[in-house]
Order: structure tokens, then C-alpha cells, then sequence
């Protein structure tokens, strides 16, 4: 056998890619080596407590924006929006009573048709000027909402939860970041009411409410202090530029945001905050006691149906914003990590075993003493630290809560199992946690119709044109134009009339045709501008 033979036949490394394929590929003996355990306890360190460090930092340096000396708006510029389908209006008195202590220039009130009689009378018996009442056909709340934004006449609008209470201080505060033109949106702090009295679980339930809202207090801080993002502005108290909120754009989108093949009729404050990202806004945080709400949670089991529908509308709408919409990628790179990415990746009843175990097997080539010290380190850092800096506020407080410390850990836990539960129902809509929630559940989650195809008859004797809600303006003056479109003219079903059996529309009065497949020509006279295109 010749030399090149023998080399052919083992004595030399594989040729092209096979050659470097087998010398980039770590020999099997690495995947149970401590080396690599090492290195995965690294990776997941980092990955983990990276962004938990940082966010101390940045959360303990958050500053509000000031109350300037002479403020663009006042309480007498402000729209406060309720949607509500309470079943006892009455118990909403406390709530509505702090909202219109704070003297804003409108409440407006939005229930279904069969209760509003009843909340008609509350707003009658409230001592306020200015308390509308307007009704929906069904209990939805993105319905609700778009039944009063058109109707609001002042440039900035709050929309919150009909169970929320207000300090009579927090006007000034929630109005003072809106001195900046680019800003779109305003949140606020927030706090559970807290429950001294009951039973044990009562109390322990009450708390875990308490601690969720506090991590969501801490993070959403920490974030905006960095790039100015968040995954999600709370619906439960939220001050909005009327211009957005009213636009023909934004209430069509958020009448008509699709989940699949779906229309999406919750998650609203999810949708609220990603248009803003989508079209350049900037929101802020007043983390101020001036300007912290009180709300309330469930105390009870039906806790965990707050978190699973909270968990489902993280899922959905990060999933939205990371891979559908892409605009937080540019924009707010660090929350783009620090919260979309880790909902994909936060599941603690894994990851902190994992850290554990590679920690210990990661050191194996340390002596003994040495190893005990890394592992009991982490062991403390992880529960002494990581589970309890986010809550300090509450130990602060109420230090007596340090006994609800290992049923948060638990919790925590726990919790994991709920992401994974909501992430394979994600097209369940329903609240389960009151009874007067789901009513109309149905259009939450409701099939997508088909684009209605039709032609619109102007007012008047003017001519035919093609009807497109969503372009703005008038059309040039035409010079003899002749406008041929082959096939269909497409029109948004969402914003068209009602559609009559036979397949005509009724429109003022004058019938609409449907073309289907057909080609049609528009003729313009000379003297004569086009139809708006908006309807308008």
C-alpha cells in the first residue's frame, strides 16, 4: 500500500466540509464534561440577571417628569372614558366620586344597552356638570370604547378601569409629560388595595395581586428609563393624545385587529401601546405617590383566571410586536430583550433548577470546599435576592408581608405552568374571573369577514368612484380622465353600511351595486371634483 493510500485511508484529517465540519463539532466527551456545564451556567446567568441588574439600576433612578410652572393642559383638557358592564353600578360610586374629584372636563360612561337605564341614574345622583352615558349592543370593550372616542372634544384623553381610585393630586402629574409634543401616552403607578381582613388565604391571595402589580411597577420604570419602552400601558389608568385615539386609522385598526384568522377583540391596552410604537410615539411612567392609582384584584382562585388571560395577551401580543409588526426592534432594542424576549424564555420552575445543577456540576474539577461556596452563593443570590428585589416596595410598606415571601416563590413557580397553559389556549378570550365578563365572549375571538366589494354612489349627480376608507383627501379636479380598473374594487367591511340581502347597501338612500370580476370605467367630468375619498 503506497503512502498517499495509507494517508487516504485514516492518517490524515477528512477533506472539505466533512474535514471541517468533524473539527468544529465538539467531541461527545465535551457534553459531559464540566466545562460545559460551566459554560451553560454562564450563558444562563447572564441571560437571566443581566437584565435584573440593569433594571435595579435604572428603577432606582427613575425620575417623573416635573409639574412645569406654567402646564400646556389642565384638568379642564381631559376626557375621562369608562368602559363598564358592572352588574351593581352603585358599588362604582367611591371610584367615580375620586375620578371626578380630580375635575376633568368630561366623563363619559359606556355600558350596554340593557343596563344603561340603571347606570343613567348613578350619573344623575353624581354631583358633576358633565357625566354622559352611552351604550353598546354588546358587553365588549373595544366596541365600548369606540362608541365614545369620536365623541370627545378636548385634546387629551384617559381611559381607565371601572374599579380604579385616584388620588385627588393626580391630574397635574399624569398631564406634565405631555410638555413634550413627541410623547403620545401616559401611565401611572399602581397599587392593589390591600386586605387586613379575612382568612389567611384571603390575605395570601390579596398579596399575590399586590406583588404582581409591584414587579409590573419595577419593570415598566426600569424600562422607560432606559429606551423608553414597555410591552404593555395599562388599561386600568391611561392618558392618551385625543388625536390618536379619535383617528379614522386607529379606531378601525383597534375595532379590527386580527389574531390569526381572527378578529381580536381583547387585549386592547396591548393594541393601544403597540400603535403608538408603530407610529413613533413616545410614552412615559410617572412613578410618583401623587399619581398612584389603587385597583383591585381577584382574592380568591379567581386569581389565576386574571393570569392566565393576562399570560394569553402577553403571548399574543409580544408575539405581534417581535415577529409581525418588527417596529420594537429598531426602536426599543433593550425591552425588546428585557421583556417581549423573555416571555419566550422566563419559565422559572426550569430555568432555576438548571442554574443550580450546572453550577454544581459546572466547579466538579474544584475542590470541595470551593464548589460548596459557588453553589450555596447562587443558591442565596437566587432566593435572597432575585425573588425579593423587585418586591422591597411592599416589605417596605407592610414588612409583616415577609411572611407571604414563600408562597410568592411557590407562586412563581407555579406560574410557569399557567404561561404554558395560556400559550396553548390562546384563542380562549374569556375573563372567568366575573361572572358579568362574559357575556359576550364570542366576539372577542370572532371570525374574520370577507372585505365587502362595492361601489358607492355619491351624493348629488356626481359620478361613481371607488370608495377607499382608508385614504385621506380629495381626489385632483379631473380633466377628462377615464380611471379603467379590471377586477374588483376592495372596501373594508368594517367601515361599511349595512348590507341589504339582495347584496345592495343602504346608503343614504341610494343603492350600491357589487361588482365581482367585473371591470368598470370612471368617468369625471370637467367641472366637477372628485367624491372624497374618505366619505367625508
Amino acid at each position: 500500500m503506497s503512502e498517499f493510500e495509507s494517508q487516504s485511508l485514516g492518517h490524515s484529517p477528512l477533506p472539505g466540509f466533512a474535514g471541517l465540519l468533524t473539527l468544529s463539532m465538539p467531541s461527545v466527551n465535551f457534553w459531559y464534561s464540566s466545562t460545559f456545564w460551566l459554560y451553560l451556567f454562564i450563558g444562563l446567568w447572564v441571560h437571566r440577571y443581566l437584565r435584573l441588574l440593569v433594571h435595579c439600576v435604572s428603577h432606582w433612578t427613575y425620575k417623573s417628569k416635573p409639574i412645569p410652572s406654567k402646564p400646556t393642559f389642565t384638568s379642564k383638557d381631559v376626557t375621562v372614558v369608562i368602559p363598564t358592564i358592572h352588574n351593581a353600578f352603585e358599588e362604582l360610586r367611591p371610584s367615580l366620586e375620586s375620578i371626578l374629584a380630580c375635575e376633568p372636563a368630561e366623563l363619559i360612561l359606556v355600558t350596554t344597552h340593557d343596563k344603561r337605564k340603571d347606570l343613567q341614574r348613578l350619573a344623575d345622583s353624581l354631583v358633576f356638570p358633565k357625566v354622559r352615558v352611552l351604550d353598546t349592543p354588546i358587553a365588549n370593550k373595544r366596541l365600548q370604547v369606540c362608541e365614545a372616542l369620536p365623541k370627545v372634544e378636548t385634546p387629551i384623553t384617559i381611559m381607565a378601569d371601572d374599579d380604579v381610585t385616584w388620588p385627588s393630586t393626580l391630574m397635574p402629574w399624569i398631564l406634565a409629560p405631555f410638555e413634550d409634543p413627541q410623547i403620545g401616552g401616559v401611565g401611572t403607578c399602581q397599587r392593589v388595595r390591600r386586605e387586613h381582613d379575612g382568612s389567611w388565604s384571603t390575605k395570601a391571595w390579596n398579596w399575590l395581586g399586590a406583588a404582581y402589580i409591584e414587579r409590573r411597577n419595577f419593570e415598566i420604570s426600569a424600562t422607560h428609563n432606559i429606551d423608553g419602552g414597555t410591552s404593555c400601558m395599562s388599561g386600568r389608568t391611561g392618558a392618551y393624545r385625543s388625536e390618536i385615539l379619535s383617528s379614522h386609522d386607529f379606531l378601525h385598526g383597534f375595532k379590527n385587529e386580527k389574531w390569526r384568522k381572527w378578529i381580536l377583540n381583547a387585549d386592547d391596552d396591548n393594541f393601544v401601546t403597540r400603535w403608538l410604537v408603530s407610529h413613533q410615539w413616545k410614552t412615559w411612567i410617572q412613578y410618583e405617590k401623587e399619581c398612584e392609582i389603587e385597583t383591585t384584584l381577584e382574592n380568591s382562585t379567581k386569581f389565576l383566571y386574571q393570569c392566565s388571560r393576562w399570560a394569553r395577551s402577553n403571548w399574543r401580543s409580544n408575539w405581534t410586536s417581535m415577529v409581525t409588526e418588527r417596529y420594537i426592534w429598531k426602536q426599543q432594542l433593550w425591552c425588546t430583550y428585557a421583556l417581549h424576549f423573555a416571555t419566550f424564555t422566563s419559565l422559572a420552575f426550569v430555568v432555576d433548577p438548571l442554574l443550580l445543577a450546572s453550577c454544581w456540576w459546572g466547579t466538579a474539577d474544584w475542590d470541595i470546599q470551593n464548589r460548596r461556596y459557588a453553589f450555596w452563593t447562587q443558591f442565596v443570590f437566587m432566593f435572597a435576592f432575585t425573588k425579593t428585589v423587585k418586591l422591597m416596595g411592599l416589605f417596605i410598606r407592610n414588612p409583616s408581608d415577609v411572611m407571604f415571601l414563600p408562597v410568592s416563590v411557590i407562586f412563581g413557580y407555579f406560574h410557569g405552568l399557567v404561561k404554558l397553559y395560556a400559550l396553548v389556549t390562546l384563542n380562549m378570550t374569556s375573563w372567568g374571573s366575573r361572572a358579568d365578563g362574559d357575556a359576550n365572549d364570542e366576539q372577542r375571538l370572532a371570525p374574520a369577514p370577507q372585505p365587502s366589494i362595492v361601489l358607492k354612489t355619491p351624493p348629488g349627480k356626481g359620478s361613481l368612484i371607488r370608495y377607499n376608507a382608508r385614504q385621506k383627501g380629495r381626489l385632483p379636479q379631473a380633466q377628462k380622465v377615464a380611471w379603467e380598473k379590471s377586477d374588483y374594487a376592495a372596501y373594508d367591511s368594517s367601515t361599511s353600511h349595512h348590507q341589504k340581502k339582495d347584496g345592495s347597501a343602504d346608503t343614504d338612500g341610494r343603492p350600491c351595486k357589487r361588482l365581482v370580476g367585473q371591470k368598470f370605467l370612471l368617468l369625471l367630468r370637467d367641472d366637477e371634483d372628485a367624491f372624497p375619498v374618505d366619505g367625508r
